[in-house]
C-alpha cells in the first residue's frame, strides 16, 4: 500500500521552507510522543537546506528531543568527506552542527575518503541500514516490512528539472534497480557524475515522503509526476509513501500542476 498525493502550494521560496520546517517539528514531535525515538531521511539542494536552516530558526524546534532522532540521507554526491558539494556536509553546516544531535545517529554515505568507489559506498550504506533495522527489531520487538530497512518516519526529496528525485535520473539503471536497497551512480547526468543513493523501493518504505519543490524551472516535473507519468521516465511519480505522500511546492512550481490535486484547505500540518 501507498498513500496518494497530496498537494500544499506556498507563495515563495521562503515560505515553502518555512512550511516544511514547522511540518518537519510537529511530525517529530508527534511521532516521539508515540515511540521515543524519530528517524528522518534528508536531501540536499536549495529548498532541502533552506528548510533544514528554518528548522533551527524556529523557535519552536526546542519542543523536539534531537537527541533521540536518526538521521539518513536519501543520496549522496560522491566526493570528499568535507567537500562543500556533499549534501551531509551542507546540512551540517545549516542545521546539525546547530542543535543537540547525537552524533552516533547521524548516519552519512561514505565518501572518497574512504570508499574506492561509489558501488563500494552504496554497498556500505546497505549494511548500515540493515544493521540499524536489526538494532531497531532488537529494541522494539517486531521487524518492518523489509528487513533490510530501519522505519523511517518522515523521508525528505527535493526534484529536478528532469523529475529525478535522490540520485535516481530518468531512464538511468538507478531508477530500474530493484531488490536493493542502494545504488551507486556512476554517471550522473549532472555533476559530479559520481554519486549513491537509496533505490526507489527503499524510499517508498517511508511512512510519510514529502517531496518540496521550488521554482518555474520545476513546474514540468511537478505537472508530469502529478499527472501519473511512469517513475522510469519520470522518477518522482515514483516516490510514494506508505502513510502520506505530501507535496509542498511554491507558486512557481505550481504551474503546470492538474487542478484536480490543489489542497486548498491544507488542512493537516502534521
Amino acid at each position: 500500500m501507498s498513500a496518494e498525493p497530496k498537494v500544499s502550494i506556498h507563495p515563495s521560496p521562503t515560505s515553502l521552507a518555512a512550511a516544511v520546517a514547522a511540518r518537519l517539528i510537529t511530525r517529530l514531535v508527534d511521532v516521539q510522543s508515540d515511540r521515543g525515538t524519530a528517524t528522518v531521511v534528508l536531501t540536499g539542494g536549495s529548498i532541502g537546506t533552506a528548510a533544514l536552516q528554518a528548522v533551527v530558526e524556529s523557535p519552536a524546534h526546542t519542543a523536539v528531543d534531537w537527541a533521540n532522532v536518526h538521521f539518513w540521507w536519501g543520496d549522496e554526491r560522491f566526493l570528499r568527506a568535507e567537500d562543500p558539494d556533499r549534501n551531509a556536509v551542507q546540512a551540517r553546516a545549516a542545521f546539525l552542527d546547530r542543535i543537540a544531535v547525537d552524533p552516533v545517529k547521524i548516519h552519512e554515505f561514505g565518501s572518497k575518503d574512504e570508499f574506492p568507489d561509489e558501488d563500494a559506498a552504496a554497498a556500505d550504506y546497505s549494511r548500515q541500514l540493515a544493521e540499524a533495522a536489526r538494532a531497531e527489531a532488537a529494541v522494539d520487538g517486531v521487524g518492518q516490512p523489509d528487513p533490510r530497512l530501519p522505519r523511517f518516519d518522515v523521508l525528505l526529496l527535493g526534484v529536478g528539472p528532469d523529475a529525478h528525485v535522490a540520485s535516481l535520473f530518468p531512464e538511468m539503471a538507478g531508477i530500474r534497480t530493484k531488490g536493493e536497497t542502494t545504488v551507486g551512480v556512476a554517471d550522473a547526468p549532472k555533476p559530479p557524475p559520481q554519486r549513491v543513493s537509496l533505490t526507489l523501493e527503499a524510499i517508498n518504505t517511508a511512512q510519510e515522503v514529502w517531496l518540496s519543490v521550488s521554482g518555474s524551472d520545476k513546474a514540468g516535473a511537478v505537472g508530469l509526476a502529478l499527472a501519473g507519468a511512469g517513475h522510469v521516465q519520470v522518477p518522482a511519480a515514483g516516490a510514494r509513501g506508505v502513510r502520506k505522500t505530501l507535496w509542498l511546492i511554491d507558486q512557481d512550481a505550481a504551474q503546470k500542476l492538474p487542478g484536480r490535486l490543489i489542497d486548498h484547505d491544507d488542512e493537516e500540518t502534521g
